[in-house]
């Protein structure tokens, strides 16, 4: 992915997340990944929204369960670019 990729929305039903410090864990870890732009993780909603550039799915899936937490689905909700 070059300079004028696309960034991505994606979105993660990720399990095991009680609390704020839950959130806080996964935010930290996503965050340490280059091209991660934004974190929205919510323990109350069962979710993790991401929004990248350049990098795939399954690694933002892979760090999650890292850091003790199960990813139950995936997807790209939005494809688009960013200015």
């Amino acid at each position: 992915m070059g300079l004028f990729s696309k960034a991505e929305i994606m979105e993660f039903s990720v399990s095991g997340m009680n609390c704020g410090g839950c959130e806080g864990k996964i935010t930290k870890a996503l965050n340490e990944i280059s091209g991660v732009k934004k974190v929205t993780a919510s323990a109350s909603d069962g979710t993790v929204i991401v929004k990248v550039k350049g990098v795939d799915s399954q690694v933002i899936s892979d760090k999650i369960t890292s850091v003790g937490f199960v990813v139950e689905w995936s997807k790209n909700a939005l494809r688009r670019s960013f200015s």
